[in-house]
């Protein structure tokens, strides 16, 4: 891990477990809101070809399933 990553809170847990750290933290229950952080997640990190697959999968059920997936997805804060 590079000194800038010792910098950013929450870059250890996303090094170590491999995935993104999405902040749903002022999404205030906005679905949109949520699916707006994961794309520009996954594009920040480069795998913006598996928006599609994340959408679909994301979109398929409620509230509480949109929630899970991107739990599935993410190291959630």
């Amino acid at each position: 891990m590079t000194q800038s990553e010792r910098d950013v809170p929450g870059a250890e847990k996303a090094h170590m477990a491999d995935r993104h750290v999405l902040v749903l933290v002022g999404t205030d229950g906005n679905a949109f809101s949520i699916l707006g952080k994961a794309r520009r997640a996954l594009l920040l990190v480069g795998r913006g070809d598996e928006w599609g697959a994340f959408e679909t999968e994301a979109t398929s059920g409620d509230y509480d399933h949109l929630l899970a997936t991107v739990m599935d997805w993410f190291e959630v804060e």
